[in-house]
């Protein structure tokens, strides 16, 4: 676990506070797996014998009837891991007066800096990429919050860069055509985006239902999941492609997608395979030696319409 740099506490707003594990609510929009299995299991255990290293950082619950109440911004896993080992109360910093966009990336960019951007889901990535690429505070500000949390880490702050939304591949390692792809993704409902992390259906079949507004996806996920969300019927990227034709036409012709036509889309009866008959080397030989294929089919219907005409 990474010790705490108390170089970076030097404001009386970054002072560390003994708070009470039970005034800790998770974020109201963290949407990232928690530790589980080993993984969990051995933060608990070095929790027990080393105690919290790294403070959480929290904000005063914004909901007026959660008044004392904390909303945590990062260390989700310390908080959780430290009710485990049965911890009345963990190392924090209360951030005040944080905007709601500056609390999400405070728990976005914590999530990136601890697991990195390829170990997480699709839909996560999808919701970061989303957010750094449309801009949804100025730059200055997001760089500032990053840094900050890179210094509380014990990592070096990052160099300035532009605020363009060119610099969001370069940043990531992504194509232009893979952040466009994750963009996408981003519109998506949450239940279908489980689809996508769960490999049910590919990305870019996701890409092409994100077309679909909110209602549509919805009454697609509810036509075609089970009752445990797994999926009923598979959904290829050119089944999604007709979905999103069929959505189009639906708009322009002021009406909206309906069960019967996803189920033509996506039910679709596999046609049996031709029966092939074959003639044996001998009759083969006897009859057809020196036909081609075109006079074989002509003296066998000629043959057949005589046997069954007689």
């Amino acid at each position: 676990m990474t010790e705490f740099n108390f170089g970076a506490m030097i404001s009386q707003e970054n002072q560390v506070k003994q708070i009470p594990v039970e005034q800790l609510i998770p974020y109201h929009n963290h949407q990232y797996t928690l530790y589980e299995g080993e993984r969990r299991d051995d933060m608990v255990e070095s929790i027990r014998e080393h105690g919290v290293m790294t403070p959480i950082i929290c904000r005063p619950h914004p909901d007026e009837d959660k008044v004392g109440m904390y909303e945590i911004l990062i260390g989700h896993n310390r908080w959780n891991c430290s009710r485990l080992a049965g911890l009345e109360y963990v190392p924090g910093i209360i951030k005040e007066n944080l905007s709601d966009e500056d609390a999400q990336t405070y728990v976005d960019e914590s999530n990136l800096l601890q697991r990195g951007f390829n170990e997480l889901k699709i839909s996560e990535q999808a919701r970061v990429i989303s957010q750094r690429y449309f801009e949804m505070f100025s730059q200055g500000k997001r760089n500032d919050i990053i840094n900050e949390i890179r210094m509380l880490s014990g990592d070096a702050p990052l160099e300035k860069k532009s605020n363009s939304r060119e610099k969001v591949g370069e940043e990531y390692g992504l194509s232009r055509n893979t952040i466009a792809r994750l963009v996408r993704i981003s519109k998506l409902i949450d239940n279908i985006k489980q689809w996508i992390d769960d490999k049910s259906i590919s990305v870019r079949a996701g890409v092409e239902l994100s077309y679909l507004d909110e209602d549509a996806q919805s009454l697609l996920y509810d036509f075609n999941s089970n009752e445990d969300g797994t999926m009923k019927y598979k959904i290829s990227e050119a089944q999604a492609k007709d979905l999103r034709i069929l959505y189009d036409d639906c708009k322009k012709a002021e009406d909206k997608l309906n069960t019967t036509m996803i189920s033509r889309v996506l039910v679709v009866k596999k046609k049996k395979p031709d029966k092939k008959i074959s003639v044996k080397p001998d009759t083969y030989l006897k009859y057809f030696k020196d036909k081609n294929a075109d006079e074989v089919q002509e003296i066998l219907e000629q043959a057949l319409q005589q046997y069954f005409n007689f």
